[in-house]
């Protein structure tokens, strides 16, 4: 036998020396894979473990929602008729899948579902897709999104409550014979008082007689507040802690720091809504889009606004809008200014109470405030605060041209209310162009240009977005050209989409108006039709020229025209 050469034992212990050295690395490799894999399962717990703190609050919301989808029953074109003729009420919900506000209705929705099932109220509640099932839709009476309908025994009725949970739920408990909830006990009394923001509370010695009667009667009419009745002092007094005597009384009670106001006259029904109607709101409004409707569509018809806005009442015929911009650009309010603001919003609203609703509206909610930013022409504004006014009936608006101090806004309300305001009219700043051919005019030059001056003044009143008034232009620009040196005419225009004046009233753009120096005060508005060579014979007409020379001119292309 031989023996193994040198080279052959060396080769083996290279071999054995490499597959030690690939099993080492292999369990290396095993135990740091191991380990990674641990870390990676320790960190996604302690991610579950922060996510279960943090986000506990939208999986309540998700529990919520999952809730009422047993709930809620969805709609379509098979079972729409069936669930609507077969149960005495149904309030629909009708949704589009790409409507924001559906998006924001259906959380509400889905707590209302929840709140009325755990009162036991007969009432289903339904949604139904109106994009996806359109005939269906359109057959209960669905035009838009969100829309809200109640069915009573197959007949709907049209929403008219407001959009908070807490108003859906009211609304419908009321529109399926529960308007008022009676209050025996302190620790339901006290489960009701965190579940309600805004209520009306009757304390009664018996339920019945004529005043408990006038009180039942406004809680079926009404549509927003929550009546409660109770003939316990003691739970009168957990809902009304103000509450000084044991009799009968009647109070509304919000969550505002105007937070309670006693009923103080006879209890009849109407008195009982109108009280309801003055009351119900905020002192100081801050307005949304979803409590806008209500805040217009209120008694007080006076407004005056900071990006406040704000309103006021005469029986009640003004408003007043304030208007402030809350970090947003140009001056900014810091918080302790704004604070301060607000405080001195709520002593000028308590003391014009009924008179004057103050609104306020963050001008960064541009669909709430560029309106009434628009109407004062404040759009590029950099004012840390703007306060405005309105007369809706008189449909005059006015500006607070002065610091907003508590002594100014009050002078300003007071103004308001006693009608001695000096009404705002939207100008652009006074252009440099006596010179120019068609002179531009603004809101602050319009009396001096066109009313108290000696000549006659032919004027285009136009607007940025009027698609006709670009041609009627050209017109003027021609005519002002052929009419150059006529020293007894001024050609002249005006955007009154940014110029306001109370002498300038047109329905219609582009309008024409001649103004005669012998009679400013009635204008002759020209038709839009008129040819150029119509509109210079006019002028002709119309017009005493001091030199007499009618209607000929230099200008052989507008001679042509002509």
């Amino acid at each position: 036998m031989s023996k193994p050469t040198p080279i052959w034992t060396l080769t083996c212990l290279t071999l054995t020396l490499l597959l030690i050295l690939s099993l080492s690395i292999h369990a290396i490799a095993s135990e740091e894979d191991e380990l990674g894999d641990l870390e990676e399962l320790l960190a996604i717990d302690e991610e579950a473990e922060a996510e279960g703190q943090g986000g506990s609050r939208a999986t309540e919301a998700a529990d919520v929602v999952s809730k009422a989808q047993r709930i809620v029953i969805e709609l379509n074109s098979e079972n729409t008729r069936r669930v609507i003729d077969g149960n005495e009420f149904v309030l629909v919900l009708g949704y589009a899948p790409w409507c924001v506000r559906s998006a924001e209705m259906m959380p509400k929705f889905a707590e209302t579902a929840n709140a009325l099932k755990e009162t036991g109220s007969p009432l289903l509640l339904a949604k139904i897709d109106a994009e996806r099932y359109p005939k269906a839709a359109s057959a209960l009476g669905i035009k838009g999104f969100p829309t809200l309908l109640l069915f009573v025994n197959g007949t709907s009725q049209a929403y008219n409550g407001g959009f908070s949970a807490e108003e859906l739920v009211i609304w419908a408990r009321k529109r399926t014979g529960f308007p008022v909830i009676r209050l025996s006990y302190v620790d339901e009394t006290k489960e009701f008082t965190a579940n309600y923001r805004t209520f009306l509370v009757g304390l009664f010695e018996t339920y019945e007689g004529t005043d408990y009667e006038e009180f039942r009667k406004a809680a079926v009419a009404d549509n927003e507040i929550q009546f409660v009745e109770t003939s316990d002092i003691e739970v009168a007094r957990v809902l009304y802690p103000d509450l000084k005597s044991p009799n009968q009384f009647l109070g509304i009670v919000k969550s505002e720091p105007e937070k309670y106001v006693a009923f103080e006259e006879h209890f009849e029904k109407d008195k009982i809504l109108n009280f309801l109607e003055y009351n119900k709101l905020p002192l100081v409004n801050v307005l949304t889009e979803l409590n806008s409707v209500k805040v217009y569509s209120g008694p007080v018809k006076l407004q005056v606004g900071l990006s406040l806005l704000y309103y006021s009442n005469l029986a009640v015929k003004f408003s007043f809008s304030m208007i402030y911009e809350w970090k947003c650009f140009g001056n900014v309010l810091q918080a302790d200014e704004f604070k301060n603001i607000r405080s001195t919003l709520q002593e000028v609203a308590a003391k014009f109470k009924s008179k004057v609703m103050l609104i306020y509206v963050d001008i960064k909610e541009d669909n709430l405030a560029k309106p009434f930013l628009t109407l004062f022409g404040l759009e590029e504004s950099d004012e840390a605060v703007i306060v405005a006014a309105f007369d809706n009936k008189a449909n005059s608006k006015y500006l607070l041209e002065s610091d907003p101090t508590p002594s100014n806004l009050e002078n300003f309300c007071l103004g308001l209310e006693r009608g001695t305001l000096s009404q705002y009219y939207k100008s652009q700043p006074i252009p440099d162009n006596n010179v120019a051919v068609v002179r531009t005019v603004v809101g602050k030059t319009f009396d001096d240009v066109v009313l108290k001056s000696s000549q006659n003044v032919l004027l285009e009143v136009h607007a940025p977005w009027c698609i006709k008034c670009e041609e009627m232009s050209k017109q003027v620009e021609k005519l002002a050209k052929h009419f150059k040196g006529l020293n007894d005419l001024i050609i002249a225009r005006i955007d009154a989409s940014v110029n306001e004046h109370p002498k300038l009233q047109v329905d219609d753009y582009p309008s024409l108006l001649f103004y005669p120096a012998t009679d400013k005060l009635n204008p002759i508005k020209l038709l839009n039709k008129s040819s150029l060579k119509e509109l210079a014979m006019f002028i002709k007409k119309n017009v005493q020229a001091s030199d007499d020379r009618g209607i000929s001119t230099h200008d052989q292309s507008i001679r042509d025209e002509l």
